[in-house]
This record gives C-alpha cells, structure tokens and sequence, in this order.
C-alpha cells in the first residue's frame, strides 16, 4: 500500500495483496492502482503474444480455439475476433447476480492477477477493471454456471462483457446496459487484442472471493462461539478446570492451547462459578469441556486458510501463460486447492454449529439444577426455549448435509477435454450458507445463555462477560415468559455476523496484551 495526495492507495503489483487488505477494503474502500513495475511486466508479456500472433505461431488461445478447439488454427487477421466470441460465448450464467460485495472482489482479484505479468493482458484492461471499482460500477454476474476449471468461466465472461460495451452493470440503484456501464466507469469500450479474453475469462476469481468470504466469516463465528460458549459455561455453572493451561500445554496443540488461553480471559472469577465450588459434579459433559479441543482444531482450519489463501490471491490461474519469450500451456485454472479448502472451512464451521446445538441443548435440559426445564419461568404451562433448540437442530442437520465436500465431485466438459474439474464455486456456496445457518445456531445459543443468566441473578458471571450480557440485553430484552423468538434470534444473528459479539473477545485479547 502507498499514499498519494492524503489518501491511502492499495497498488497492485501481482505479488503483495494479503488477505488483511483484502478485508480492509471490503470494510473500507479506498482507491485502487497499478504499480508501474505492474505496468512494465504486462507489457512485455503483450509483446510475446504480438510477436506470437506475427509468426503465426501455434499458441493455445491466441493462435488456436479454445477447449476441445485447440487444435484448430486461427489466422492472424481473425485474433481479435476469437477473443471477442470468447466473451461473448461464454456469457453462460444463471441464476441470481452475484452480491456487491463479491464482485468487488472479484474485480481486485482479477486486476490483481493480471498485473502480475503473465498473461499478455494490457495495462488498460486493468485500468477499465479498477474504473468499474474506483466508481462502483458492479458488473451484473449470475452466480450460477461454474465448475471452477478453466477457472470461472461463465461468472468472468459477465464481468468482461462490461468492458467491451457489452455488459450489464448497477450503479447508484440503476441497471445500466451496453455502452453506458464503460460510460459510467469514465472509460470508452476495449477492443479485446489476441490473448485478453482468454486472460480475462480464464481464472478463478469466483472461487477465491469465495473462500475468502469463508475464511472471513468462520473466523467471525468461532471468536463469537468463544464468547459464547464462555456464557454458556457459567449459565449451565460449569467447571473453569478444563481451560486451565496445564492440560492444554500437555496436548502439545499451539491451537488448542490458544483457544483455551481466549476462554480464560473471559472465565477470569464470577459469584456464579464460586457458588458452586463444592458441587457434586465430577466433569461436564463434552459440548462444554471439550470447547477448547474442537475450537483449537478449527483454529488450525482457518490458520491453514490463511496460508492458503494469502498465496491464491497473488497467484496467477490463467492459461497460457508468458515468461519472457515462452508461452507455456498448463492448469493454474483448475481451482481444486479452492475446492478442497472451501470443503475444509465447511466442515470447520458445522463442527462449530453441531458443538452448540448440544450446549444449547444443556441449557434446555437442567444440567444446571438451579434452572427450569427449556429456562421455563412455568414449566408444562410454557414451553420456553423448547423449540428454540428444534430450530438449531433443524440448521445443524442441514449443515452436516452441505458439509458433504464438493470437491470430490465431477462432471466431464467441453468433449472431455476438460475431463476434470474442481467445483469449487459450489464448495464457496455450501460454506456460505453453511456460514448463514451456524450464525444463527449461536444466536440461539447466545439467546438461551444470556436467559440462563438472567434467571440466576443476582449470582453474577464474570466481568468481561456481563460486558457482552448487557450488550445483548441492549438488543434483546429479557422477557421471563413465553413470547416470540424469531426477531430476536435474527437480531442476534445479525450482531455475529458483523463481528459485535467477537469484538469483546478482541477487546480482552488488547487488553491482555498490555
């Protein structure tokens, strides 16, 4: 990132974008740029492909058709209208138009990409994709159509269309069409030269802003279920010894003793825990005491994640690609890592669901003999949180069903040249809704602890964790009878999803730090 004229600039190189700029920007848009050294490597990539195209040279995509058409030849004069056709041919998509937010990214993504050097694309066909971004000209994208080898064929050729005139785009709650997209992004329609549709289309920016919208959301879930599992401690007055370090250090985990070490700071001393000291309870049942080894083991999910990722977003997934006077033909668009890791996160993130389906289950129950069946104030003439819990389970039930991985799928394409593929947008979408669903099983959880709480006053819970209470409580009155849950389940939902809840988790870890 540089600075120009007082304002923060994300430069693109194709090298350095990480995973925390990434975020940053969806958080807080600033301006977008290419390096100049960026701008020298495309375009000596753009002089092999021109000197490609002169010799008449037998190179897939820019002298060759595409697929199960790479061996017929295309004549020089015919290059340009060979990456024309591709776009507008593999505008294929159906379905829903991809949310903003995911076609920011994609736009970076692409750039990003691009400005590596390696696919003989021009320095202005990243200009025209970071116009659209800097004036929020979103191209319109049908979420469906992707197999995520050839990378993101259908979703890219959308976003293309945009740049030759040819597109569909929002911009300030209208639909724009055709040349007033290029218009309102303040550049004039791009005649594609040989090899820019091709570099344009092949690539797997879908799949990847996919992910990476995984990894941010799981990362948000498992801070927020630390927060709440640690209400859900006291609510059922559980034992603060299986988050003592010495048991952690013995597992030899760095994960699992770090999620133990967030646990502590938030089960630091709490009337209620001193009021059962002597209880007759030997040990909690799993979904309680062993928090920390399930939330460690997704630590190291997100943790290979971020490594994962932090490499994908600077990678080059386009075919051919051009090192100095070589065109090389290979399969950096097979998006199988994105697959399996987007598989991966969605097994980390139902684990998270499934852990508290069951604590919240506890709560109903009476694990805490202080507390009325399903935190009843009436029991048998109220049901209390009785269906609650049947919403929960219901969400994790379809979890473990989304969690079935995508990646081990495939469909043969394009006459069996393309005999392999990743599904690895699927993968991105299972996880999201995977990610909707566990956002809400911990607002029932988070709901249900914060009602334990309240019915064992005026023993209090620990300090850090009255904060979070009373923040609830700012959203979701305490009501001791029966009444509607539905509206305050999603008003929870919505705080876990921002990061509000796993914000006091962070405050603890500053704090902590000194």
């Amino acid at each position: 990132m540089s600075t120009a004229g007082g304002a923060d600039v994300l430069t693109l190189d194709g090298e350095s974008l990480s995973v925390a700029d990434l975020q940053s920007f969806l958080e807080s848009p600033r301006p977008v740029a290419l390096s100049e050294a960026a701008r020298l490597r495309m375009q000596r990539s753009v002089e092999t492909v021109r000197a490609a195209v002169r010799s008449d040279r037998v190179s897939y995509g820019i002298t060759t058709g595409f697929g199960a058409f790479a061996n017929r030849r295309i004549s020089p004069d015919q290059v340009r209208q060979l990456q024309l056709n591709l776009v507008r041919s593999h505008a294929c998509g159906v379905g829903a138009p991809l949310a903003a937010d995911r076609v920011r990214l994609m736009l970076l993504l692409k750039a990003n990409s691009l400005a590596a050097g390696f696919s003989g694309a021009r320095p202005e066909i990243v200009d025209a994709l970071l116009a659209l971004l800097a004036r929020d000209v979103l191209p319109i994208v049908p979420e469906r159509g992707s197999v995520g080898a050839s990378g993101d064929l259908a979703p890219l050729a959308h976003l293309s269309l945009c740049l030759i005139g040819e597109g569909e785009a929002r911009h300030q709650g209208r639909t724009l069409v055709g040349r007033e997209v290029c218009a309102a992004a303040g550049f004039a329609p791009l005649a594609l030269e040989a090899k820019e549709g091709l570099a344009l289309i092949n690539g797997t920016q879908l799949s990847l802003a996919l992910a990476l919208e995984g990894l941010l959301r799981a990362q948000r879930l498992l801070d927020s279920a630390i927060v709440i599992g640690a209400l859900t401690v006291d609510g059922l007055a559980g034992s603060y010894t299986p988050f003592d370090a010495r048991i952690h250090e013995a597992s030899r985990s760095p994960h699992q003793m770090e999620v133990a070490r967030r646990f502590r700071l938030l089960l630091t001393e709490s009337a209620i825990h001193r009021d059962h000291e002597n209880c007759d309870r030997v040990q909690d049942p799993y979904a309680v005491r062993c928090m920390p080894q399930v939330f460690g083991a997704v630590e190291g999910v997100l943790d290979h994640a971020r490594a994962v990722l932090g490499a994908a977003i600077n990678g080059v997934s386009d075919n051919p690609l051009i090192f100095g006077e070589d065109i090389l033909s290979g399969g950096n668009f097979h998006a199988e890592p994105l697959a399996m890791l987007s598989d991966y996160l969605a097994i980390a993130v139902t684990e998270l669901a499934g852990m508290s389906e069951r604590r919240t289950d506890l709560l109903d129950r009476r694990v805490n003999p202080a507390l009325s069946m399903f935190l009843t104030t009436e029991p048998g003439l109220e049901s209390g949180f009785m269906i609650a819990h049947v919403t929960a389970a219901a969400l994790t039930s379809e979890n473990r069903t989304l969690a079935h991985p995508a990646s081990v799928d495939n469909v043969t394409t394009s006459a069996g040249q393309e005999d392999h593929v990743s599904m690895a947008p699927w993968a991105g979408y299972k996880l999201e809704r995977i990610c909707d669903n566990t956002a809400r099983v911990l607002a029932i959880e988070l709901l249900a602890a914060a009602h334990a709480l309240d019915k064992l006053e005026p023993l209090r819970t620990t300090e850090p964790l009255q904060q979070v209470h009373a923040f609830v409580r700012r959203f979701v009155a305490y009501q001791p009878g029966d009444h509607r849950l539905d509206g305050d389940i999603a008003r929870l939902a919505e705080l876990i999803e921002r990061g509000e809840i796993a914000d006091f988790l962070h405050r603890a870890l500053r704090a902590a730090a000194g």
